[in-house]
């Protein structure tokens, strides 16, 4: 029955995917946002809402493993997994924002931040007040950074019709997040009853549900030549996850972190991150780097599942 509601569950997700890129270029290019921004902000807090839920509830419940490795295994998926298929199935990945020069700091920003946070040992309502700060600075700075010379011109013939692209978004959104609210449950009981602990359910399992709104939205844009959105959507999304999810999570009750236990994964988080600041400092967007994020993220499941 579980595998069942999974199939079912990535279909929606697939669903609801095309009606949220073909709906979010329209308002891009209508209120004139490059597609990047608009994939980093709208698209990205939209693909991370089930992170959002999954880390919240898990906090409430008192268990603080799940919400922190589930934002923890979310950006190594989002980068190796999301990002080196973005570069595998994209005819040609040439960006029309610097990314480096714009925006590779903010992919390492959150990241130390956790990192300095978690040194005590927890994550406290203090420190999920000055990641909600952080998330509303990176929204200014989109805004602020936001290029007429980004915008696809292509779509700009289109005619605009809002209510019909509000309501087709917005199904799109919930087709999204109840398809992977369903993945993740159905995934999560098969792990639970081969007595998988919950740093690893959360790590892999429920992080690899919750990437998958970004997962197929991002490699169905890189299908559709609009890397930008793809790219966008990524790092907007480990931005949102850090700085929305786990802020909202700590706010709602405090989070125990222990750096030394879950070294590795968090290191391999850090080591993706610096990844995307050097792919995007070279401009190395090609297969080659593809293969490369995905390689390391082999290595990180099996040192992890050891």
């Amino acid at each position: 029955m579980d595998l069942l509601i999974f199939i079912i569950s990535m279909a929606a997700l697939i669903y609801g995917a095309d009606f949220v890129i073909n709906q979010s270029e329209k308002i891009a290019v209508h209120f004139n946002i490059s597609s990047f921004v608009i994939g980093a902000t709208l698209v990205a807090v939209g693909t991370s809402l089930p992170e959002m839920a999954v880390s919240m509830s898990a906090s409430a419940k008192g268990s603080a493993d799940i919400a922190v490795a589930n934002v923890i295994g979310s950006t190594i998926f989002n980068i190796s997994l999301v990002l080196g298929l973005v570069f595998l199935l994209a005819k040609k990945v040439q960006p029309k924002r610097d990314l480096f020069a714009k925006d590779s700091a903010w992919s390492l920003f959150p990241i130390l931040i956790f990192i300095l946070m978690g040194i005590d040992g927890k994550l406290s309502m203090l420190d999920g007040i000055l990641f909600l700060c952080l998330m509303a600075a990176y929204l200014l700075f989109l805004i602020d950074s936001n290029s007429m010379d980004e915008i696809d011109e292509d779509l700009q013939k289109e005619k605009f019709n809002w209510s019909k692209t509000s309501l087709l978004l917005i199904t799109g959104f919930i087709f999204v997040i109840v398809g992977a609210n369903f993945a993740i449950e159905s995934a999560t009981s098969i792990a639970r009853s081969f007595g998988i602990s919950e740093w690893i359910i959360g790590l892999f399992l429920v992080a690899f549900g919750t990437s998958l709104p970004e997962l197929i939205i991002s490699v169905k844009s890189a299908i559709n030549n609009n890397t930008d959105l793809a790219i966008g959507n990524i790092i907007g999304s480990n931005v949102a996850n850090f700085t929305m999810v786990l802020g909202l999570s700590s706010i709602i009750n405090p989070l125990n972190v222990n750096l030394n236990t879950y070294f590795f994964d968090i290191s391999a988080a850090f080591v993706l991150s610096l990844m995307l600041v050097f792919i995007t400092a070279n401009k190395l967007y090609n297969k080659s780097a593809g293969i490369a994020l995905l390689v390391v993220l082999g290595l990180v499941i099996q040192n992890s599942l050891v």
